[in-house]
């Protein structure tokens, strides 16, 4: 399976955890990630995404994301 994160799900930890939604959708956005990892899942990435990550305008986050 192909899994492909836009630039939301990378910054969705990052949003206000007080909200169920945005708990469970960091959870499932982090259970995605270690699927990934561990080669469970295939990674698709994209120009695109590169660029508006790249942009990020918040140091701390942007080199969380990148990193």
């Amino acid at each position: 399976m192909r899994i492909y994160l836009d630039n939301c799900c990378y910054n969705r930890p990052f949003d206000d955890q007080r909200d169920l939604s945005v708990a469970l959708e960091t959870s499932a956005k982090l259970q995605i990630q270690n699927l990934m990892r561990t080669g469970a899942v295939e990674y698709v990435w994209s120009d695109s995404l590169c660029h508006e990550l790249n942009r990020n305008p918040f140091p701390k986050r942007y080199h969380s994301i990148v990193a």
